[in-house]
């Protein structure tokens, strides 16, 4: 392997092979990904049921037959994926030091993309008390177990929190004959997408309680129950309100955060609201020719819209490789400010003369809304909700009225006659 490849990619997941790809069809030569496990494909691999590829593809996939499509692409073209490699460290100047295989590499390429996806929040971010005993998983380590090791986590499940990977989670234990209790969500809506809280709860018949949440775990040496009460407006528990399931497992589906530690290592600006970094229209961050794409920049909900920010930056990256004049690129930007029940935008900054998208979530649900960006784009949704995610490409027209920001805010529409 080259110490001075065109780009280096950090993350053999979906958003890192799409990018490595498209820079590679872009005419870089020396292409390389960085990937710490024994696959490349990421956590597709362990996502087992379908639902993957509709709009990319036009098809439906499971996790790994979509991951392969991409995995075979980057072979066939001469890309050097390098597994159980891990990146240690990352410099502002685009310095990396990964430990593999074979021992200690150091690389400077020309230009990077940071594609290291998310990880699960942990009981510790819940915060939940109680004993310590075996049995208490994130929802992710659960699936991997069942998909990948051919273990069963238990039988008797509760599951904290309906992301979407417990609600899937709680469909795949019913299969394999487990009996999942309850599904216990802090919020007055699921967190996960109604897709799957039709098909993985309703249609099995699993009870999801809103506004309930887990206050304490029983067993010593396994978990043999687990104590869920109501909470208030202030997500508080009520008093009186407590029951007691009996289980052996809990599942924790709590939430992701976009893996930084490497971004913060190399002094790259974060977004406090998304975890991730602060990308423009390029998917470039705040140091020059690094690039983030997919779930290391905000959780995503479908692999597609993973996949398309992948060869976003792919492409930007090739387009800066051994281009020193990346940095005047960022003069003239828009930033894109969050108003009335945005929760975050993503990009956080575009520059004009093209067609841009832009990715966001609300803060709390509403119906018969519009969106408006800026002093001349406007949509109209039925209803919005925090756990889907909204995607808008606007026109370069809508942008040259822009002065200074662009606003991008939800509001009511108002009646006839109110």
């Amino acid at each position: 392997m080259s110490s001075n490849p065109d780009l280096a990619v950090i993350g053999a997941g979906p958003a890192g092979l799409a990018a490595a790809i498209r820079a590679r069809e872009a005419g870089l030569e020396r292409v390389v990904v960085l990937e710490r496990g024994e696959r490349p494909g990421g956590i597709l691999l362990q996502c087992i049921h379908t639902g993957f590829g509709l709009q990319y593809f036009g098809e439906d996939l499971t996790g790994p037959e979509y991951s392969r499509r991409f995995a075979e692409k980057a072979r066939d073209l001469g890309i050097q994926v390098h597994l159980e490699t891990a990146v240690l460290e990352i410099s502002r100047d685009r310095r990396l030091v990964a430990a593999g295989r074979s021992g200690l590499l150091s690389l400077e390429p020309a230009s990077v993309v940071l594609a290291m996806g998310c990880r699960e929040r942990t009981r510790a971010w819940a915060a939940i008390p109680g004993s310590r005993p075996a049995g208490i998983f994130t929802a992710g380590t659960a699936q991997r177990l069942i998909n990948i090791e051919g273990y069963l986590p238990g039988r008797r499940i509760v599951i904290l929190g309906s992301g979407d990977i417990g609600m899937i989670m709680a469909r795949r234990l019913t299969l394999e004959g487990c009996r999942v209790e309850a599904v216990a969500e802090v919020l007055p809506y699921p967190s996960g997408s109604p897709r799957n809280e039709v098909q993985c709860l309703r249609d099995f018949g699993i009870p999801l309680l809103l506004e309930h949440t887990a206050v304490e775990v029983h067993g010593r040496e396994r978990v043999e129950a687990v104590t869920i009460a109501r909470v208030d407006s202030d997500r508080r528990p009520v008093s009186g309100s407590e029951r007691r399931i009996e289980c052996d497992t809990l599942l924790l589906s709590v939430g992701l955060v976009p893996e930084n530690e490497l971004s913060a290592m190399a002094g790259i600006e974060l977004d406090p609201l998304t975890g991730g970094p602060l990308v423009d229209d390029r998917m470039e961050t705040s140091v020059p020719g690094v690039f983030a794409c997919g779930n290391v920049v905000h959780v995503h909900d479908l692999v597609d819209y993973v996949t398309w920010a992948g060869e976003a930056a792919g492409a930007a990256a090739a387009s800066y490789a051994g281009r020193p004049e990346g940095e005047a690129q960022r003069e003239g930007r828009i930033p894109v400010v969050a108003g009335r029940n945005i929760r975050y935008v993503v990009p956080q900054s575009l520059s004009r003369g093209h067609d841009v998208t832009l990715y966001l979530r609300v803060a709390t649900p509403e119906e018969d809304v519009e969106l408006r960006v800026g002093p001349r784009f406007l949509r109209r949704f039925k209803r919005v909700r925090p756990s889907e995610m909204l995607s808008l490409t606007i026109p370069a027209r809508a942008l040259q009225d822009t002065d200074g920001k662009l606003v991008v805010s939800c509001t009511t529409r108002q009646k006839a006659g109110a």
